[in-house]
């Protein structure tokens, strides 16, 4: 599936949802799905800076496609990594670092979620599209 298809599907999703208690109860489900990093790479190397809650993302390029692995501390936070993971892993650098990332504003993140969060939010992306350019220049 492409980025797209793949963020309209979690439109769709979201939409079946009729309040932001379910919403927020999805967003911590996938949470539990997301590809757990390696402890590892549970260091300040991988920890996204401007996330309140602690949060590791590793990327690896297989193949011509970055996968990335994450977790975090904080139930919620580590949902929105999920979404993100979900929404980019298993892409080409490109794909990625070019992504229009419409979902977050159609599902109504950026209104429901407070302040702290988006922020972090926006940090997951601007880190997620960093590795994407970094690793399509490495490799």
């Amino acid at each position: 599936m492409t980025i797209n298809e793949i963020q309209d599907e979690l439109i769709e999703d979201f939409a079946f949802y009729q309040d932001w208690m379910e919403k927020y109860e999805y967003i911590i489900q996938l949470g539990k799905e997301v590809p757990l990093i390696n402890d590892e790479y549970k260091t300040d190397d991988y920890i996204i800076k401007g996330c309140q809650s602690k949060v590791w993302l590793f990327a690896e390029l297989q193949e011509g496609r970055i996968n990335f692995t994450a977790d975090s501390d904080a139930i919620i936070t580590k949902g929105l990594v999920s979404l993100m993971v979900k929404v980019l892993s298993g892409h080409t650098p490109d794909e990625i670092a070019n992504a229009d990332l419409y979902f977050i504003d159609q599902i109504g993140l950026t209104e429901h979620l407070s302040p702290t969060r988006a922020n972090g939010l926006l940090s997951m992306v601007k880190q997620m599209k960093l590795y994407a350019i970094a690793l399509k220049a490495k490799g």
